[in-house]
């Protein structure tokens, strides 16, 4: 495995991304009960803290995307002395090149998606110890580089947001550089850029079947409040309706998408039953 060529996945679907998050956040935090069984591996999807959003996976998804995992390599089954039920563990060790405190920021990056860096730090300091800022701004700066972290500023600005790029390409979750000045508007909007292409057609073993759409109204409205122009013209009463109506607008994608993610892994295991 030491000659294996590491860092080639970079994309990952929505419920990938948590399922292999829960493995790695367990893997630190609960050692004594990792490797996961099948139930253990879907409470840590579904529980209610330390996730967003909140999911309902059934048991037969989490399984569908575990062997997707296993077929990327990224997780294996395995089967303990005397245990009955096979357990699965995360092989990213075999397929990424990070340090521990690289692991504990992707899989809590994984499981939230972006954060300011203090939350990342206090949240990630539960799988491992980082001491300050500093510690945390380094291992950042290296995944940043190897283009696994994406910022929508410089890590020392007070303000700046961080995030994982395993997204898909449909879900328009690139971040861009902000000024300081708009960056509280921007953020507000950069966060509802994947209704643009939710409509698109769903990933099916792991690739993508993309339709053309029409730009969403969310994103007209995105890139009218994240502008800084508008944001220095925009009334304050204004701009303070439009990015409530933006954050609703993000909520109901957010549903939407689980809600495609969800009938996407029904038709793979249709599929699959079927011979298709």
């Amino acid at each position: 495995m030491s000659d294996e060529v590491k860092n080639e996945i970079r994309q990952l679907t929505r419920i990938q991304r948590r399922v292999l998050g829960v493995l790695m956040e367990k893997g630190f935090t609960t050692p004594d009960q990792y490797p996961l069984t099948m139930k253990a591996a879907t409470t840590g999807c579904n529980q209610k803290n330390n996730r967003d959003p909140l999911t309902d996976y059934s048991e037969d998804q989490v399984a569908d995307t575990l062997e997707q995992l296993r077929e990327l390599g990224l997780v294996a089954e395995i089967f303990t002395d005397g245990g009955r039920a096979a357990r699965y563990r995360h092989y990213m060790r075999h397929k990424f090149d990070f340090s521990e405190t690289q692991f504990a920021i992707i899989a809590e990056l994984l499981l939230r998606g972006r954060q300011q860096p203090g939350e990342l730090r206090t949240r990630a300091s539960r799988m491992v110890r980082i001491d300050n800022q500093e510690h945390l701004k380094t291992d950042l700066l290296s995944l940043q580089q190897k283009g696994f972290v994406q910022a929508n500023g410089p890590l020392d600005r007070r303000g700046v947001e961080v995030d994982h790029t395993f997204y898909l390409p449909k879900e328009g979750q690139t971040m861009t550089p902000v000024s300081a000045g708009a960056s509280a508007v921007a953020g507000a909007g950069e966060s509802t850029s994947v209704a643009a292409e939710v409509t698109s057609s769903p990933t099916v073993g792991g690739s993508t079947q993309k339709s053309a759409v029409s730009p969403s109204p969310v994103n007209v409205v995105t890139t009218a409040v994240a502008s800084p122009v508008a944001a220095s013209t925009v009334p304050a009463d204004v701009l303070r309706v439009m990015t409530d109506r933006i954050s609703e607008l993000t909520s109901e994608v957010e549903k939407l998408t689980a809600t495609v993610d969800s009938l996407q892994q029904r038709l793979e295991k249709i599929e699959r039953e079927l011979g298709v």
